[in-house]
């Protein structure tokens, strides 16, 4: 009975994480399942810039696949992946406190806030990350709460 109870809680817990896998997947801004279009999410954080993760450093994470610069960066990441995933799924973070809608970005434009990674939509001489920077707090309160109620 023992065995039977432990292996139905396998089971159940087996399949919560391949639905939160796939509710990822659904919801994050990816390409090929691949965030932030294959840059180093460390990298904002150590070096500053955006940087291009290369394909030997490569690691999922809940279904979601990160590319990194360095090994290190990797193990980094591995220690404490809320810290460098992006917010908002990926997705503008400008465009989700303004309309609550999911924007792509260019992932050499962005901002880190109190330790989170925040990236912003950045072509045809709209720079979000301008806008953003004129209404910080009021963005960030709107995108947190249309983030929660887009990612159910």
């Amino acid at each position: 009975m023992k065995k039977l109870v432990l292996f139905l809680l396998i089971l159940i817990s087996g399949v919560s994480f391949a639905q939160n896998d796939a509710k990822r997947i659904e919801q994050y801004n990816l390409e090929n399942k691949v965030a932030i279009q294959g840059y180093d999410p460390v990298g904002y954080f150590t070096q500053g810039k955006a940087i291009k993760g290369k394909k030997e450093f490569t690691t999922s994470y809940q279904g979601v696949v990160y590319k990194f610069s360095s090994s290190e960066n990797k193990e980094a990441f591995l220690k404490n992946p809320s810290k460098y995933e992006p917010q908002y799924g990926g997705w503008c973070a400008y465009a989700m406190g303004s309309a609550g809608e999911k924007v792509e970005i260019n992932p050499e434009t962005f901002k880190i806030i109190d330790g989170k990674l925040y990236l912003f939509y950045n072509a045809y001489f709209n720079n979000t990350l301008k806008s953003w920077n004129k209404d910080q707090t009021n963005l960030k309160t709107k995108a947190d709460n249309n983030w929660k109620k887009t990612y159910k």
